[in-house]
């Protein structure tokens, strides 16, 4: 495992520097992008789990808050600039992947700022290992992946993620499923609150993100909840009883109905602290300024 400053040819997402760390899993090596940006004690922002994950959805928290930290936003493996080697996503990989990211490349403890399905990954690691992070916020997060939020069942999800990984038929379905117009539709839907923003542009940059070599692989599997963290509620909640760490979750007040009344659940839990802002799944892009003011204060104070 190794980092260094990535090529020239790519692209900073955040206006911060770029760099890469070469990962190896199951005797197979990938490339991690990532970028810092500011200086101070450093905070790792992830980015959602997606069909257009990547680390530029953090980008304007990271902007805001780099007066104060050296922030590091990461693409996960097998979205953004990261490699999206047709390796088995699932939990196994992302648990290994966030521990060995944290203790090999940051400085711990660390604060973190989470979105969407990173949760669990972030409250296992911090269940693991207690003294890895020194606060944690949680932005719209979720557990279950989008076809099991639906009720579909264990099979039919498993044949669709096979059939998505497959030649041709795969490519095929994958087309299909990040159509421009597809895109703005689950946006629209369940992502942003205010249609506006979805510009042609907007959805160009996110369709562009879509169309990498390989990148149909890690978004079947989440859409078909293989990367879900956890099986059930209990297991999510007893992550957040048996943490060690401050936590402060942000909710938004336009999320759908399933995911906020798991997030609501969430928030219930008297250890947790709570704001719920303007925003659904997406908000943490979508209102960057409402979310920075919120949780500034809060992560600065492990700094002191």
């Amino acid at each position: 495992m190794s980092t260094n400053l990535l090529s020239a040819s790519s692209k900073s997402e955040i206006g911060g520097v770029i760099q890469e760390y070469f990962w190896k899993y199951e005797n197979q090596q990938l490339r991690i992008v990532y970028e810092t940006l500011g200086k101070g004690p450093q905070l790792l922002l992830l980015p959602a789990f997606s069909t257009v994950s990547m680390r530029s959805e953090m980008g304007e928290i990271g902007k805001l808050l780099s007066p104060h930290f050296q922030v590091v936003a990461v693409d996960w493996p097998g979205f953004g600039q990261s490699s999206r080697l047709p390796v088995n996503y699932g939990p196994a990989l992302y648990q290994q992947f966030l521990k060995d990211f944290v203790t090999s490349v940051l400085k711990t403890p660390v604060a973190v700022v989470a979105a969407g399905h990173s949760a669990a990954y972030v409250l296992q690691l911090a269940n693991q290992l207690p003294t890895v992070f020194s606060r944690i916020v949680l932005v719209a997060p979720t557990w279950r992946g989008p076809l099991r939020v639906m009720g579909v069942n264990p099979q039919i999800r498993g044949m669709f993620r096979e059939l998505v990984r497959s030649p041709f038929i795969g490519q095929i379905l994958y087309k299909l499923n990040t159509l421009p117009s597809f895109l703005k539709l689950m946006y629209r839907r369940h992502v942003y609150a205010d249609a506006a923003i979805l510009t042609p542009d907007f959805i160009e940059y996110k369709w562009r993100n879509t169309q990498q070599s390989g990148a149909r692989y890690a978004p079947a599997a989440f859409v078909t909840g293989t990367l879900d963290a956890v099986d059930n509620q209990a297991d999510f909640l007893a992550l957040v009883q048996g943490l060690s760490v401050p936590l402060k979750v942000v909710i938004g007040e336009s999320s759908p109905s399933k995911s906020r009344a798991e997030m609501d659940a969430l928030t219930a839990l008297s250890k947790v602290q709570k704001v719920v802002l303007p925003g659904s799944l997406g908000m943490h892009e979508e209102y960057p300024t409402a979310i920075v003011e919120a949780v500034q204060d809060f992560l600065l104070s492990s700094t002191v």
